[in-house]
């Protein structure tokens, strides 16, 4: 899946707060393996494998290898959806 690393921050944004504490725990992550993902620097705690980041317009270009995570959140932001 590629998309760009802006609409990547803004589904981050989208998400509740502690939304990425319960990513971490449903997919047995460190917290910050996930905070990574949406484009953290916490990389003394790991680099998430399968995601690749190329400068460019509109903050560069994602490549997601793995969307789990990214599933994740999207089902965390339908959720909230539902319940508003």
């Amino acid at each position: 899946m590629v998309i760009t690393f802006n609409e990547l921050r803004r589904i981050k944004d989208k998400l509740p707060s502690g939304s990425s504490q319960r990513i971490a725990d449903e997919l047995n992550l460190d917290v910050n393996y996930v905070r990574n993902y949406f484009g953290g620097r916490h990389f003394d705690e790991g680099c998430p494998a399968g995601i690749h980041f190329e400068k460019g317009p509109d903050g560069g270009v994602v490549t997601l290898d793995d969307t789990t995570i990214f599933e994740c959140a999207m089902r965390i932001i339908a959720e909230q959806h539902a319940e508003a």
